[in-house]
């Protein structure tokens, strides 16, 4: 039992495809975010070093126009949604996944294993079907692998105890970790960008302020200004504060429901237990996901 591990391999080859597509959109969603944003700043810089230049002023114009080019990619090809989407695939495969594995709703004992399994196959072909956007991105040579592993095979095997320690160190422990994990370092971020944003803000100030009293000096106001609006939009694109907040709120829930455990002693309570317990994990996600389509 202890070499038994539901990680990626383990798992069917949709949830490796759509992870990993979605982690390409929100690389490409992020990179695009980032070039667009350094080279608004880097234009605005352009246009203060050489006001009254010809070169200067098509340079710049150039930049924004490149800048107007990302915004418009971005928005005609919205990888941002292939990402969300691309993560609520791999959400829904993983948590059916223990589901079966662990004989929860709606994977419950039965006569035969097959029928089990034939509506286990059926459920992914069903979450497939409902995301067709990802089918130009899902990657064919993880899709080709069995949708029942052999270690998804074996862990149903077990008994009661097993699969319920298998299921507190695998799928509960690492999801608390995740998200204990994930709350510190988006906690440090937001921390990281409000000072880099109060620094750009009392700049500007500043600024203006040296302005007024030497208004012949010429200074670099409207580049800083650009650079206070780039830092606030990126904050809004990685939503740090929202993040740590929900993260944090999910690996207290989560810590919550591994003491539930305690009580597990038939099969139908790990049922009822994995049931509950898959259905808090999917929770944070999709309320995230819902604000990002408000």
């Amino acid at each position: 039992m202890n070499n038994l591990a539901l990680n990626r391999d383990a798992l069917p080859g949709l949830y490796q495809s759509a992870s990993q597509a979605s982690l390409e959109a929100q690389a490409l969603y992020f990179n695009g975010l980032r070039c667009y944003l350094l080279l608004l700043v880097t234009a605005a810089l352009v246009s203060f070093i050489w006001p009254r230049s010809t070169s200067g002023a098509l340079a710049s114009a150039s930049l924004f126009l490149i800048t107007l080019g990302i915004l418009i990619a971005l928005r005609v090809k919205r990888p941002d949604d292939l990402w969300y989407n691309g993560r609520a695939v791999a959400e829904s495969v993983k948590t059916r996944s223990w589901r079966w594995c662990m004989r929860a709703e709606p994977y419950e004992d039965c006569d035969s294993i097959e029928i089990v399994s034939k509506q286990f196959i059926g459920d992914l072909r069903a979450i497939l079907e409902q995301n067709r956007s990802l089918s130009e991105v899902l990657q064919s040579r993880e899709g080709i692998k069995d949708p029942i592993s052999e270690a998804m095979t074996k862990i149903r095997g077990l008994s009661v105890e097993e699969r319920l320690e298998i299921y507190k160190k695998q799928r509960i422990d690492n999801q608390a970790n995740w998200y204990s994990l994930k709350s510190l370092f988006n906690r440090r971020r937001a921390r990281q960008w409000f000072w880099v944003s109060v620094f750009l803000h009392g700049t500007a100030i500043g600024m203006l302020l040296y302005r007024i009293k030497n208004p012949g000096q010429g200074l670099p106001i409207e580049v800083v200004a650009t650079a206070a609006g780039a830092v606030l939009t990126w904050l809004q694109g990685k939503k740090h504060n929202e993040l740590n907040s929900s993260y944090a709120l999910a690996a207290h829930e989560i810590v919550l429901i591994k003491g539930e455990a305690l009580s597990v002693k038939s099969e139908k309570e790990l049922a009822e237990f994995v049931f509950n317990s898959e259905t808090a994990f999917s929770r944070e996600h999709t309320q995230w996901a819902a604000r990002k389509t408000e």
